[in-house]
């Protein structure tokens, strides 16, 4: 049997594993293993399966991906969504769209210090949408915005995905963060407009919301300042060059089980439910780590990349259809994989076709991030709308994906704004001449 068959092989042994519902790091660790032992033999193959968990439990760049959940999980049970939902309501108070815009924006900047958009939409569910339900707004809108608004958390720093690329595609992690920024908040804008864009073709869906006197804003604002100092030390602490990125989210985690517990937000029974959080989320994505990496070993062994690389050669495919063929791929694993496996299985092989093109790594990472955050809230299995759908079962799924809709739009233009303005990318780690 030729090492191509044999490629090809593992790769429909892995789909039709996650399709049979066995667990992706499973899936991925028993095609992997199989496939390189039809490659190399046994002997070699129980080798590979018997380092690869090792090296990555030893592995000193994966430390900050616990620390940063364990940050996440301490704000979600400090209060600190509730303040920054207040703070963001207060700018936008007095607007049509101002309770989601609110959500859309203090989204973004809990972004700043949870790494998690699963976390991120269950937390604002929480306290978003029984706010719009009260003041009239369409469930399916209002739990499609929050699940919309919570997959920002992926791309805005510190984001736990792009940390996983980083490891994978053995790209820098401060210049990613630094990437991430301009393209976050580009989105997070595009968001703000499709809201706008809903209230004005859907008034009934977007009910007007009383402003706010400006003592008002003002007291709601000064919930803002947890925030400013998790993120300085999360974010602004590395660009400074005061601590390495695990160095940054050890102290931020520090600083927000700090603030946490000296202002009474959160007790020693909020911090013990925090660490179990933080113990499991991190046992369940390092187990799909340690599939991932058995499984790009028997990838690396077939030559798949290379071959592929080779073939689009031959074939003399334009840039435009590589990025869409790229493009297309992340939209259909999108809809049946969570983000952490798509990003692990698929980078050994898209990234050098991309490379190709004459982009790097760096906006590739960021690329494949935004098409991350279409998954999160794409059919049949999006992540954010079964979170929310699982704290408001009165709210059936197919209005969730309903309410999506417009983000989804929202997220196909950033991604046409990258292909078409890579500068985008670029301009703030130029800036910070990294």
């Amino acid at each position: 049997m030729s090492v191509g068959l044999i490629g090809v092989l593992g790769v429909v042994l892995l789909l039709l594993l996650i399709f049979a519902r066995v667990p992706i790091a499973i899936s991925l660790a028993a095609s992997g293993l199989l496939g390189y032992a039809a490659l190399d033999g046994w002997s070699p193959a129980l080798k590979m399966f018997g380092r690869v968990p090792f090296t990555l439990a030893s592995a000193y760049s994966l430390s900050v991906i616990p620390l940063f959940i364990l940050m996440g999980a301490v704000a979600a049970r400090g209060n600190m969504a509730k303040e920054l939902f207040d703070a963001a309501n207060g700018l936008f108070a007095g607007v049509r769209g101002a309770l989601a815009n609110a959500t859309i924006g203090s989204c973004a900047l809990f972004g700043a210090i949870c790494g998690s958009s699963i976390v991120t939409a269950a937390t604002f569910s929480k306290v978003a949408i029984p706010e719009m339900r009260r003041h009239g707004y369409d469930a399916a809108f209002a739990a499609g915005a929050v699940a919309s608004a919570g997959t920002l958390d992926v791309l805005i720093p510190p984001s736990v995905l792009i940390a996983i690329y980083a490891i994978v595609a053995e790209q820098s992690l401060p210049k990613l963060y630094a990437a991430a920024f301009v393209p976050g908040f580009v989105l997070a804008g595009l968001y703000v407009l499709a809201v706008w864009a809903v209230a004005w073709l859907r008034p009934q869906w977007v009910p007007k919301v009383p402003g706010m006197g400006l003592a008002a804003r003002l007291r709601a604002s000064l919930g803002m300042w947890k925030l400013a100092v998790l993120f300085f030390f999360a974010v602004f602490g590395i660009y400074l060059g005061w601590f390495s990125p695990t160095e940054a989210a050890a102290v931020a985690a520090f600083v927000a089980i700090l603030i946490a517990m000296l202002t009474r937000q959160m007790g020693w029974r909020g911090l013990w439910d925090a660490m179990l959080e933080t113990a499991f989320t991190t046992a369940a994505i390092f187990f799909i780590v340690v599939g991932a990496f058995i499984f790009s070993r028997f990838i690396v062994l077939t030559r798949f990349p290379t071959e592929l690389a080779g073939w689009v050669e031959q074939a003399h495919l334009g840039p435009a259809w590589i990025l869409l063929a790229v493009m297309m791929l992340y939209l259909l694993l999108g809809t049946f994989l969570d983000e952490v496996s798509t990003i692990l299985i698929t980078v050994p092989v898209t990234l050098p076709l991309v490379l190709g093109l004459g982009y790097d790594g760096i906006w590739f990472g960021i690329f494949v991030t935004v098409m991350c955050t279409i998954g999160l809230i794409s059919p049949p299995t999006g992540m954010t709308v079964f979170v929310i759908q699982a704290q408001h079962p009165d709210i059936p799924v197919a209005r969730i994906y309903l309410g999506t809709l417009p983000f989804l739009v929202a997220d196909l233009v950033l991604v046409a704004i990258l292909v078409a303005l890579p500068g985008l990318v670029y301009w703030l780690p130029n800036a910070l001449r990294m």
